[in-house]
């Protein structure tokens, strides 16, 4: 009797296999598909892009970008063998943190708006054409 009731267990066990306990989907989705939402992207052809302006007069620095070369890498996006132009083979490159690899950084001088800032903080260098400060009298 012992037997059979354990020929019956294994039988049992064997037709209803979940696996790790949790009951198999009788509908499983294609392995390709995706369960979550997401966002659908339609491009249109002949939209015309906006051209941004560049402000007048422009930063001295950065020509009106707004961006500079990075310091840290100089402007290469990477910090490793910063003095080759391309890396030797077999070499990956170490991405500056600075700029997240994208060799730019703002502009100290305008901080990044493009627009003509006087050196910050500097009043004795702002003279006019005549060489004298402005905002003073010249006593004479």
């Amino acid at each position: 009797m012992a037997a059979g009731t354990a020929c019956l267990i294994t039988s049992i066990n064997a037709e209803a296999a979940p696996s790790n306990g949790v009951p198999r989907n009788q509908n499983p989705l294609p392995r390709l598909s995706f369960s979550r939402p997401s966002w659908v992207v339609r491009t249109e052809s002949n939209v015309r892009k906006e051209e941004k302006n560049k402000p007048y007069p422009p930063c001295v620095v950065c020509r009106g970008s707004g961006r500079v070369k990075c310091c840290h890498c100089q402007g290469r996006g990477r910090t490793n063998c910063i003095q080759l132009v391309m890396l030797p083979k077999g070499e990956w490159p170490k991405w500056c943190k600075t700029c997240g690899g994208s060799g730019l950084g703002y502009c100290s001088r305008c901080l990044g708006t493009g627009e003509h800032r006087g050196i910050m903080g500097f009043r004795f260098m702002k003279m006019d054409a005549q060489g004298t400060q402005q905002g003073k009298e010249n006593p004479q």
